[in-house]
């Protein structure tokens, strides 16, 4: 269904893009889960469950892909676990569209950065500040936004710039600084990088409107069932807020009621009939009384 409904996205002009954005998000826990407690750990400062995160932006489209458990310490880091799931995407993806990878500083590593290139694509990352340059200078030190550099480690160019981005609390904005191995102006690099920030509303919305950090299953089957089920939600009220037509933002509550009504009317007339059931002992107190009879059609 993912695949018609891209492969029918024909713009005008130029081949359309393709923003495959990788990150990490915390679900975070407390308590003790003792049948997946190898999978919830302690990770920046933040304990629970790590996932990284492939998420793609269409035109319109917004598509959680893939993701995988980041187990913590002796086990595959969030930039490896970033490379597989880019790797895996299907390569009809990458025939018809531009593919650019957007990804936070977790990783702009020298293993990343050189996996994406592997790959045959191009990559715009966050990095740190104090990242080390071929000749012993710091990316703080630099004065000249757009200009070509060779970080330690990597056996090609890449482009350096920077933007500031305001932070709750903080007097000043704080300064980020974003690579991109594929040689663009500046202002271009900082479009891009910006764009990242997408997948973070997208976060925001898995986990507080469709219970993406609610898991509570007592076996790991059954949490990967949930985040699925919360992922796939996410997707089916995408499609109902896109059948509006709309730019505003969206109304999750009524994109789910559109997909519901729609495609899964078993499930409405179920909830209907059970709530009916449950009420009718209270109805026949006030002299009413339901029956419901399938109508012929």
């Amino acid at each position: 269904m993912i695949r018609q409904q891209l492969s029918q996205y024909h713009p005008r002009g130029r081949r359309p893009h393709l923003q495959i954005i990788v990150d990490l998000t915390t679900l975070q826990k407390r308590g003790k889960f003792k049948d997946y407690e190898n999978l919830v750990n302690v990770f920046n400062g933040k304990r629970g469950l790590h996932l990284v995160v492939v998420y793609l932006v269409v035109g319109r489209w917004r598509i959680p892909w893939s993701f995988r458990i980041y187990r913590g310490k002796g086990h595959a880091t969030p930039a490896q676990l970033g490379l597989r799931l880019v790797r895996q995407l299907p390569r009809w993806l990458k025939r018809q569209f531009q593919v650019m990878v957007l990804a936070d500083t977790a990783f702009g590593s020298v293993e990343f950065l050189k996996g994406i290139r592997s790959m045959r694509l191009n990559a715009i990352t966050g990095v740190r500040r104090d990242r080390v340059l071929e000749d012993d200078r710091r990316l703080w030190q630099l004065h000249k936004p757009g200009q070509q550099i060779r970080l330690q480690g990597l056996d090609f160019p890449v482009t350096v710039d920077w933007f500031y981005l305001p932070r709750d609390g903080a007097n000043q904005p704080c300064k980020r600084y974003v690579v991109s191995t594929k040689p663009l102006k500046a202002s271009t690099i900082v479009w891009w990088g910006k764009h990242r920030w997408q997948i973070e509303g997208f976060f925001k919305t898995a986990k507080y409107r469709f219970g993406l950090h609610r898991f509570a299953q007592k076996t790991v089957k059954g949490m990967y069932r949930w985040l699925i089920l919360s992922l796939v939600a996410f997707l089916l009220a995408h499609w109902g807020y896109l059948s509006l037509d709309s730019k505003q933002l969206p109304d999750w509550g009524v994109a789910a009621t559109i997909i519901l009504e729609s495609c899964l009317v078993e499930v409405v007339v179920a909830v209907f009939l059970a709530e009916i059931e449950k009420k009718r002992t209270l109805l026949q107190q006030h002299g009413l009384d339901i029956q419901i009879t399938r109508c012929k059609m």
